[in-house]
């Protein structure tokens, strides 16, 4: 699967935000409470999270490193990286502006 590094931290913000959501639904659900369900989900979620953002981030760049494609490796992982760095910055800036 070849898509651009643009694309991938997109995903990747977008899992980011569909995970809060998510999250977020959950909190009001007081029948969870001191049961074996929440450390299992958690667990379960960081695995998922780690895997989901292994493959957006690593696979391609793996992928073209063993292509002998090592100089475009490199540039795709910190394409995609500073774009996710980016788009993290924006949330934030934005928080700072618009809960003023």
């Amino acid at each position: 699967m070849r898509l651009s590094p643009f694309v991938n931290a997109s995903l990747a913000a977008l899992y980011i935000v569909g995970i809060a959501f998510t999250m977020g639904a959950f909190t009001s659900v007081k029948s969870l409470e001191n049961t074996l369900l929440i450390p299992i989900g958690v667990l379960g979620l960081f695995v998922l999270s780690a895997l989901t953002m292994g493959f957006l981030f690593i696979f391609e760049p793996l992928r073209l490193y063993f292509d002998n494609k090592k100089k475009e490796a490199v540039t795709f992982f910190f394409k995609t990286l500073g774009t996710f760095a980016v788009l993290v910055i924006l949330y934030l800036v934005s928080i700072l502006v618009f809960l003023r």
